[in-house]
């Protein structure tokens, strides 16, 4: 048994856009942006969605969005979603990347939110 929980959205940027990129949706939603503590390619925008982190991603790649799951079990979280269908294509860090049916990103990540939160929103899996 193990539990997840949509944890973040994420506004993928090329690198070369992104700070104009994290200015536009801080004042488009009237949050302040931060990059947290050894995290600079991410700028977040704070508590634009309650319980999830809203954040602009600094990338090499082209513009996009996806979805980070966070849960207890990565191992297994990522097993249940390639029974649903996504195709794994990367991990670094801990963080498994799937392309799912439609062809979206989603990201496998171990737990980051307060322990509170996650016991408070996650899905129990068998």
């Amino acid at each position: 048994m193990h539990r997840s929980r949509p944890s973040a959205l994420l506004t993928d940027t090329p690198n070369s856009q992104a700070a104009v990129s994290a200015a536009f949706w801080s004042a488009a939603l009237g949050v302040p942006v931060h990059s947290p503590p050894g995290e600079p390619q991410f700028n977040t925008l704070s508590n634009a969605v309650p319980n999830l982190v809203t954040a602009v991603q600094s990338i090499d790649g082209e513009a996009r969005y996806h979805v980070d799951i966070e849960t207890d079990d990565v191992a297994a979280e990522v097993a249940r979603l390639i029974k649903l269908g996504a195709v794994e294509e990367a991990s670094w860090q801990g963080c498994h990347t799937l392309r799912v049916p439609g062809g979206h990103l989603l990201c496998v990540i171990p737990i980051h939110s307060d322990r509170e939160t996650f016991t408070k929103l996650a899905q129990i899996w068998p």
